[in-house]
C-alpha cells in the first residue's frame, strides 16, 4: 500500500497548486515522474513494486484500452480533411516516415537489434502525447489551426501505432514458431477478430445508448458510466476469439458514433477526470522504474533518445507538410513539439507483457525509457519559451498565411 498512499497524497497536493503551476515550466508529468524518481530511494517502495508488477501490467492494459477508445470517439473525417489536410498528413505520411526513420536510427545506433526489433522500438515511440503537449494546445498565443492539428495528431496516432507494434511482434516470432503460420494467425485473430469484436460492441452499444438517450430512459449522471463500460466489454468480447483488445477498443470507439452522437463529449469528460488520474499514476511509476534501471543505461540509449525526439520526428513532419505553405517556423515548432509520453510507456509495457522473449528486449526497454524521460523534461521546460518565440514569429506573418486563417 506504500506506493498507492504516496501517489494519492501527491495527487492531492498537486490538485491544491495545479492552477499556480499552469503558468510555469513545471508540468504534471514532471511532478509525478520526479516523485517516482525520489521514491526509488525508498527500499520498502522498491520491494512493494516488485510484488505488484503483474498488477501494473494489467492496469496498463486497461488504461490503454480506455485511452484508445476515447481517442477514437474524437475522430471526425471532415476535421481530418480540413486546414490543408494537416492532421491527415501528420497521421499518414508523417507517421509512416516516423516509424521508418525510427527503425533506421535504431539499426544504426543499436545494431544489436534485429530488423523487426527496430520496428518494434520505432512503433512504440511513434505516437506523441497530448498530455505532455497540453501547454501548447491550450495556449491562445499558438494559432488555432496549429494547436488543433497537434492535438488531433496526438489523440489519434497511439491507436494507429498499435497494429504496427503487434505486427512487428508477430513477425519477430516467425523464426521460432512456424513461419507464415504465425503471421496469418496474427492477421486473422489479432487484427480481424479484434476489429470484428470491436465493431460489434461499438455498433450495438452505440445503438442502445442512442435509443436510451432519445427516449430519456438514461439519467444524465450515469451516461458516462454506460459509455466507458463498452471498451471493457470489448476486452471480454475478444477473449473467446483471440482478438486484440486494443484493436477492438479502437474500432469500438469509431463504431459507437454511428448510434450515439454524444460519445465524444461523454468520453472527453472521462478523459479529463479518471483518465487524467491514470496518466499521473503511469508517470509516477515510470519515474520509479526508470530510476531503478539507471545503472543499466549507456550512452547509446541517450543518443537514440536524442535522435528520436529530433531527426526521427522533425524530418517526417517537414516532409509531410510540403505543399501546405506553412511558414518554416511553424514546421520547426510542430516538429519539435511531438513529445513522447503516456502512449509510449503503455505500449512499452504491452510489448513486455506479450512475452516475445526477443534478444533485444532489454535494449528496447532502456531506449524507450531514455526517450520518454528526456521528452518529459525537455518538452516540459521548453514549452513556454517555445511558445514565446513562435508567437513573436507569428505576429510578423501576413494575415493571408495559412497559420492565421480560421
Amino acid at each position: 500500500m506504500t506506493l498507492i498512499a504516496v501517489f494519492v497524497s501527491l495527487a492531492f497536493v498537486y490538485s491544491l497548486v495545479s492552477r499556480r503551476l499552469e503558468n510555469t515550466v513545471i508540468t504534471a508529468p514532471i511532478v509525478f515522474t520526479s516523485a517516482g524518481i525520489l521514491l526509488s530511494l525508498n527500499i520498502q517502495g522498491v520491494h512493494e513494486l516488485d510484488l505488484q508488477r503483474e498488477d501494473l501490467l494489467r492496469l496498463a492494459e486497461i488504461g490503454l484500452v480506455m485511452l484508445l477508445f476515447t481517442d477514437a470517439t474524437h475522430i471526425h473525417v471532415k476535421t481530418l480533411w480540413s486546414g490543408e489536410k494537416v492532421p491527415l498528413r501528420l497521421l499518414s505520411v508523417g507517421m509512416l516516415l516516423t516509424i521508418l526513420l525510427g527503425a533506421v536510427a535504431a539499426h544504426l545506433v543499436l545494431p544489436q537489434l534485429s530488423l523487426w526489433e527496430t520496428g518494434i522500438l520505432a512503433a512504440i515511440l511513434a505516437p506523441t502525447d497530448a498530455g505532455l503537449g497540453q501547454v501548447i494546445v491550450r495556449s491562445p498565443r499558438v494559432p488555432l489551426r496549429i494547436r488543433h492539428s497537434l492535438d488531433m495528431e496526438a489523440g489519434l496516432n497511439d491507436g494507429l501505432s498499435v497494429p504496427f507494434l503487434m505486427f512487428f511482434i508477430a513477425v519477430s516470432r516467425i523464426g521460432t514458431e512456424g513461419g507464415g503460420r504465425v503471421l496469418l494467425k496474427f492477421l486473422f485473430e489479432q487484427l480481424g477478430m479484434g476489429a470484428l469484436a470491436g465493431l460489434t460492441v461499438g455498433l450495438i452499444g452505440g445503438l442502445l445508448l442512442g435509443i436510451a438517450r432519445r427516449k430519456e430512459w438514461m439519467a444524465e449522471s450515469v451516461q458516462q458510466l454506460g459509455l466507458v463500460a463498452l471498451p471493457i466489454l470489448s476486452i471480454f468480447a475478444c477473449k473467446p476469439v483471440g482478438g486484440s483488445m486494443f484493436i477492438a477498443a479502437y474500432v469500438a470507439g469509431l463504431a459507437i458514433q454511428a448510434g450515439f452522437r454524444d460519445a465524444e463529449a461523454q468520453s472527453l469528460q472521462f478523459t479529463e477526470g479518471w483518465g487524467q488520474l491514470f496518466g499521473y499514476l503511469v508517470f509516477f511509476l515510470f519515474g520509479l522504474l526508470t530510476a531503478l534501471a539507471l545503472r543499466e543505461f549507456s550512452i547509446v540509449h541517450v543518443v537514440y533518445a536524442i535522435l528520436s525526439l529530433t531527426a526521427v520526428r522533425m524530418v517526417p513532419v517537414a516532409i509531410s507538410l510540403i505543399g501546405t505553405r506553412l511558414n518554416s517556423a511553424t514546421i520547426l515548432f510542430m516538429g519539435w513539439f511531438g513529445p513522447r509520453g503516456l502512449a509510449s510507456i503503455v505500449l512499452g509495457l504491452v510489448y513486455l507483457e506479450e512475452e516475445a522473449h526477443l534478444p533485444g528486449e532489454e535494449t528496447i526497454k532502456l531506449a524507450v525509457m531514455a526517450t520518454v524521460m528526456l521528452s518529459i523534461f525537455a518538452h516540459g521546460f521548453s514549452a513556454l519559451p517555445g511558445i514565446e518565440m513562435y508567437a513573436r514569429k507569428v505576429t510578423e506573418l501576413d494575415a493571408a498565411t495559412p497559420e492565421k486563417r480560421q
